[in-house]
């Protein structure tokens, strides 16, 4: 198996495999995108919402806006709250999210969630927990695309959300990868 980058950039990695099959391909896109483990606010509590929208609307929108998730210290057990507060007229943006963890905080600041007019209102709390692409979309770290360029030869494009470097999004997949062979190796023994 011999890997050439031709693109490494935070953001973006592109590069090529050659002596691996479609099925091999496919398993490094599937586990990058589903089994990455990334932080997402997965539930919100309102206590006050004066605005024309839904609680549920804005929660939905609010899941998805990609949290910085640190490479080391945290798991799935851990939980991060957030809050928000904001008074119209104005347009919220993510950055008005409030991480009481310094280091989970929101990835790109510039994302709308409401429109507020004069007079309303919108205070909640959102906790984030640690979750994989496998349960829900909100936790995918990024998108991955491959194409065959030969006989087992492939080219791969890793774009990061910006919940962690594209790099690193491929050195967690591959990770995940070595741990789930090992683990069918072990089960063979058997």
């Amino acid at each position: 198996m011999q890997i050439k980058f031709l693109e490494n950039t935070p953001f973006a990695v592109r590069f090529t495999i050659s002596g691996i099959n479609a099925a091999f391909a496919n398993a490094i896109r599937r586990i990058a995108t589903g089994s990455v483990p990334t932080f997402a606010i997965d539930t919100v509590t309102f206590y006050e919402n004066t605005s024309a929208m839904f609680d549920e609307y804005i929660a939905h929108r609010i899941g998805l806006i990609p949290l910085i998730t640190p490479s080391k210290g945290y798991d799935e057990k851990d939980k991060i709250l957030f809050s928000l507060e904001a008074e119209g007229p104005k347009t919220v943006y993510s950055d008005e999210l409030k991480s009481e963890d310094k280091k989970v905080v929101v990835a790109n600041g510039k994302i709308p969630i409401i429109k507020l007019a004069e007079g309303q209102h919108i205070r909640l709390e959102g906790t984030a927990v640690m979750g994989t692409g496998s349960k829900h979309a909100k936790f995918q770290p990024g998108y991955v695309t491959y194409k065959q360029l030969g006989d087992d030869e492939y080219e791969f494009y890793i774009e990061t959300f910006g919940q962690m470097p594209a790099g690193e999004i491929l050195e967690k997949a591959l990770d995940v990868l070595s741990k789930q062979l090992e683990a069918t190796e072990g089960a063979l023994k058997k």
